[in-house]
């Protein structure tokens, strides 16, 4: 009979947004994360008492839990919240106008008429230098509704069920007073302050199991010595060499003391920042008492690449390994990469019924596809930000995935027995048995760090962070205790990967010079602890923030192209003039690489338009995979649908939107060739479009039904259909 452990590996953090020498944070998110996420996703596994599964808090997150329950820190967003509206002046009005529609507007703003009311009154897309204007058209009880509903939206189903009181205030829509907005925040404050017994209940119970993370969430293999970097990305510019090993196991130490003061116990394992390792990190882990961590599948491969071994995904991922020197030696798992990208990229664009079942075919596929009598199968996520893309904030969902653990859905004809488990209960069950005798050195993004280092803006801040741990090192011994212990705590704040994740031109975010800003008054504050004044290269911002527009996603064509359709990119001239689409992901905090197209090229003659698919080769042997190209006309609505399975010449569906959820196929056309790159023709004729009419354009990927892609990832194309002037008028002197 086989035996195979699910274990949920739910990932909570925040980085150290507090300034302990202004005792203030300029973000609210832990906050009212707290009334979300934290809350809820504790409060739905009491409902599902034999379901198990394994938390993950950084102390850095657990810290900042402290001082807002406490009230010794106060975040910038709720110092504005508090301000009574009608005192308000026009600085603080223009800034709730900016940030107090701070939410995910499908699930968390539409939802509730007056909080849509407002956004749509303020308008979607604001310049900084109209808020003060917009403001002024604010009435004093409109910005009191907007205060109230910055907050009273954040509240997750977990805290409505525990505060009936919410429901009332949610009820009652507009025409809130000061005495509702104040109970609305002390609701908040008792959510805050309950999530760590709330957690620490169910751990007492043995329901679930609580890990830790380096202490400010670094990339420990970085802080060690950043020339690891070049084990992965050889090519990557590198800032001057910083070498902290006593950093890292600082991080590692502080993490385990603070985790057993917060829930009275240490924790029983490691998921390290980013789930990035290396093997000079391995002895420090045991050194400081865990028994285990967790990483990326891409680890493993590349790990079993330098043994010379091969990758059979199948029967290599679901086990755990042994790692390390003889008597400090560690256990080590890795995440199945494309079940836990699916919980935070995928099943929030479908039917929680939809998301459960695929989440049920995939683990039958697992446990049918691995040849082992027991398997461990590593379901690793971020377990805060997933959930506000839900319209129920994920719990029909996972409600309907506990729900058939618990009634053993997967357990078939007493051939397979599947339970939920913790990750130390699954390796006292299933011991490593076998030994990696070496690690790739990478993180789950990629299988290298690029994402924190590399870029000139990242090296800047490595270089700024180097420098002053240098003159710290230097001038510790003569500092009094408590300035010393307070200076390298600082450091150790600004050694967070998350003030380097927005550095560089890989993510974007309006808050993106707010934490550079952070990351320098950590380094500022380090050296105030020390007496000196700081240097002057702390006041000048690193990174220069950029938003991606439409025209840095979608390039339109310049020329007329008529190629041939073979599926091989016959001469260098044949795509040239084509228009592309970007198949970057978006620049958001979560990341995921779609690793669907590397390239997208579009174009059109008089006659016909077409497409060019460059495909990422290492994705080609997922089953299931299919593309949904839609064009939007002024007058009709069409669908090209093919898969990706296709080799040689073949044929793609083409349909007509009936209804506003039916398509009915018009026809089959033979004119679609892929080998190594996928090539198709469709003929203007046949979507019913004329010269000069305007086209809503985007390509979707979808695996089983599913949705797991989008191109543009964001808005539609807007495409013109070309006339006989068209090159003419492109011609540029």
């Amino acid at each position: 009979m086989k035996q195979v452990h699910v274990c949920f590996f739910w990932h909570m953090h925040q980085p150290y947004y507090t300034d302990p020498l202004a005792a203030s944070a300029s973000m609210p998110w832990v906050r009212l994360h707290a009334t979300k996420a934290y809350y809820d996703m504790a409060y739905l596994l009491q409902q599902f008492p034999e379901v198990r599964a394994t938390f993950n808090f950084t102390p850095s997150l657990l810290l900042q839990l402290q001082e807002i329950g406490s009230g010794t820190v106060l975040d910038l967003f709720l110092e504005h919240a508090q301000r009574p509206a009608a005192d308000l002046t026009l600085e603080e009005k223009a800034f709730l106008i900016r940030h107090f529609f701070s939410a995910n507007w499908a699930t968390m703003v539409r939802p509730y008429p007056r909080y849509h009311e407002l956004l749509v009154k303020r308008g979607l897309e604001v310049n900084g230098q109209d808020l003060p204007r917009i403001a002024r058209h604010f009435s004093t009880q409109e910005l009191l509704d907007l205060q109230i509903w910055h907050n009273l939206a954040w509240f997750g189903y977990g805290t409505a069920q525990q505060y009936p009181r919410l429901a009332e205030l949610r009820q009652k829509n507009r025409g809130f007073t000061e005495d509702d907005k104040q109970e609305v925040l002390a609701l908040q404050r008792s959510a805050v302050q309950e999530i760590v017994p709330l957690y620490r209940r169910l751990m007492e119970r043995g329901q679930i199991e609580l890990t830790t993370t380096p202490f400010f969430h670094p990339i420990l293999p970085l802080v060690i010595d950043t020339d690891i970097t070049k084990r992965a990305r050889p090519d990557l510019p590198l800032p001057a060499r910083f070498r902290a090993h006593e950093d890292a196991e600082a991080q590692l130490r502080e993490a385990v003391l603070f985790h057993q003061e917060t829930f009275g116990q240490p924790p029983s394992g490691l998921w390290p920042s980013e789930g990035s390792v290396c093997p000079e990190m391995l002895p420090l882990v045991h050194r400081v008492g865990l028994g285990w961590l967790a990483t990326d599948e891409g680890i493993l491969a590349r790990t079993l690449a330098m043994s010379g071994l091969p990758w059979h995904r199948s029967s290599a991922l679901y086990q755990p390994y042994q790692i390390g020197e003889p008597g400090q030696s560690l256990a080590i798992l890795f995440r199945d990469r494309e079940l836990s990208d699916a919980f935070g990229f995928v099943y929030h664009k479908t039917t929680p019924e939809a998301a459960a079942d695929d989440v049920t075919r995939r683990l039958r596929g697992i446990v049918q596809d691995s040849p082992q009598d027991r398997l461990i199968i590593a379901i690793v996520l971020d377990g805060e930000n997933p959930w506000e893309h839900y319209y129920d904030g994920g719990e029909r969902f996972l409600s309907l995935l506990y729900e058939g653990l618990t009634q053993h859905a997967l357990d078939r004809d007493g051939h397979v027995t599947v339970r939920s488990s913790t990750i130390s209960n699954a390796l006292a069950s299933m011991p490593p048995t076998q030994h990696l005798s070496t690690l790739h050195s990478g993180s789950w993004i990629n299988s290298d760090y690029k994402i924190w280092i590399g870029h000139q803006e990242d090296n800047r801040g490595w270089d700024l962070l180097g420098h002053t741990r240098t003159q710290l090192t230097n001038r510790a011994p003569s500092l009094p205790p408590d300035h010393a212990k307070a200076a390298w705590r600082e450091l150790y704040a600004a050694e967070g990967s998350d003030w380097f994740w927005w550095y560089g031109d890989d993510f974007d975010t309006d808050f993106k010079p707010e934490f550079d800003r952070l990351f320098r008054t950590h380094l500022r504050n380090v050296w105030t602890h020390m007496g000196l004044p700081p240097p002057d290269q702390l006041n000048h911002a690193i990174c220069a923030k950029t938003v991606p527009f439409e025209s840095e996603t979608v390039q339109q064509p310049v020329g007329f192209i008529t190629p041939t359709l073979d599926g091989v990119v016959t001469n260098f001239f044949e795509w040239r003039g084509a228009g592309t689409i970007s198949t970057q992901p978006p620049l958001g905090a979560m990341w995921k690489a779609d690793g669907i197209f590397t390239a997208i090229f579009f174009g059109w003659n008089l006659h016909q338009f077409v497409m060019r698919f460059d495909l990422d080769e290492t994705n080609l042997k997922r089953d299931g995979l299919n593309v949904d190209i839609v064009l939007q006309g002024p007058h009709s609505k069409y669908r090209v649908t093919f898969p990706l399975s296709l080799s040689g010449p073949g044929e793609f569906h083409l349909s007509c939107q009936t209804t506003t959820d039916a398509w009915q196929v018009v026809g089959s056309l033979q004119s679609i060739h892929a080998q190594t790159i996928m090539e198709l023709v469709i003929p203007w004729k046949d979507l019913s479009l004329e010269t000069g009419d305007t086209v809503q354009f985007s390509v979707a990927v979808r695996e089983h039904g599913l949705e797991v892609a989008r191109y543009p990832n964001q808005h539609p194309a807007v495409l013109t259909v070309p006339g006989p002037e068209f090159e003419a008028g492109m011609w540029r002197v």
